[in-house]
């Protein structure tokens, strides 16, 4: 199994938010670099267009990043595909992988947050039937120097080519999804990789989605094998069970709380914490040893998980405290996992 972490870069943890946004994007470019130094095997960078984040450039981050790192793969989490031109973000990712020398992937999906849609014009009715065109498109680019290609929300492509390409053969392109059967569906159905998004409630309830997503990949011909599931769920990793509950509650409650503002979900309080950190929870938190029995727990509840990737920068964490969190889980969770 690969461990690692995905990012959405956020400006908004440490000292009272005091941090510029330069400051943070420099934390956050040493905390890949440590991620990579420790043994991670992934970092993905999300997108997002907000105050509070820095990461609407999702290629651009991970570019720098290259130059800084030589093992870690270095992905999104997610592009948002519905509100962006495929041909434009294969490009950039693609050039990515140049510069990481084949170590560039994407994990697309429709998005949680909907700023992209008006920011760059499109119509949230459109919602679905944007990503299901444009995920077409993306792939035929990415199996095809010349594309030959037509749809409604883009002009058409006539036997043009598109450069540069990447240095690996196939550019590895996995499908985010949260909780829709249909996007379950489609990922096994193109054989793509599943990268599954939990941010709430218990992880377990996902194993007839990702049911339907291996039963529709071997219906079309894919190997059980080469259908790959991936998991990204909240998490951190301390010394202790009790120092990582003490270090991450605080900002988690806060944060959290004022996104549910926002999405009508109800306040975070303790019960409702101790309920997703329980041996059935969400959130995989705790000290290394109870951490990778929880990832290993998880895994066996859906089935088999390939990837796990921790979101931990969403709880108002300092860089030193996420700093050792990502060396805990380099040298002692992936080796326990392992």
């Amino acid at each position: 199994m690969e461990i690692g972490i995905d990012s959405f870069a956020s400006a908004m943890y440490g000292d009272n938010n005091t941090l510029s946004s330069v400051e943070a994007m420099e934390q956050l470019l040493q905390r890949i670099e440590f991620a990579d130094q420790v043994g991670l095997d992934v970092f993905g960078i999300g997108e997002h267009h907000k105050k509070e984040f820095l990461d609407s450039a999702t290629a651009v981050i991970l570019s720098a990043a290259a130059a800084r790192t030589n093992k870690i793969r270095l992905t999104s989490a997610v592009s948002v595909l519905s509100a962006a031109d495929p041909v434009r973000v294969y490009q950039s990712f693609a050039t990515l992988d140049l510069i990481s020398k084949g170590r560039a992937e994407i994990v697309v999906g429709r998005g949680s947050s909907i700023e992209a849609y008006p920011l760059f014009g499109f119509d949230l009715n459109d919602y679905d039937k944007l990503f299901k065109e444009k995920l077409e498109l993306l792939l035929q680019v990415r199996d095809n120097e010349f594309v030959t290609w037509s749809g409604k929300f883009r002009a058409p492509l006539n036997n043009l080519p598109v450069y540069p390409r990447a240095s690996q053969e196939k550019l590895p392109v996995w499908l985010g999804v949260g909780g829709s059967p249909e996007s379950f569906v489609r990922a096994g159905t193109l054989g793509l990789p599943l990268m599954v998004a939990v941010i709430g409630g218990q992880t377990h309830r996902f194993r007839p989605l990702i049911d339907l997503y291996r039963e529709a990949g071997q219906a079309n011909g894919f190997k059980p094998e080469e259908l790959k599931v991936g998991l990204h769920s909240p998490g951190y990793v301390s010394a202790t069970n009790e120092s990582a509950v003490a270090e991450y509650y605080p900002g988690y409650a806060e944060l959290w709380t004022k996104l549910g503002l926002e999405r009508g979900w109800p306040p975070v309080t303790k019960d409702k914490f101790d309920y997703l950190i329980d041996e059935k929870g969400v959130l995989v938190l705790g000290n290394p040893e109870q951490v990778a029995e929880k990832i290993l727990r998880h895994s066996d509840a859906l089935g088999g998980v390939s990837r796990f990737t921790f979101q931990m920068d969403n709880a108002g964490l300092t860089h030193s405290q996420l700093m050792n969190a990502i060396e805990l889980i380099g040298t002692k969770v992936k080796p326990l996992i392992q």
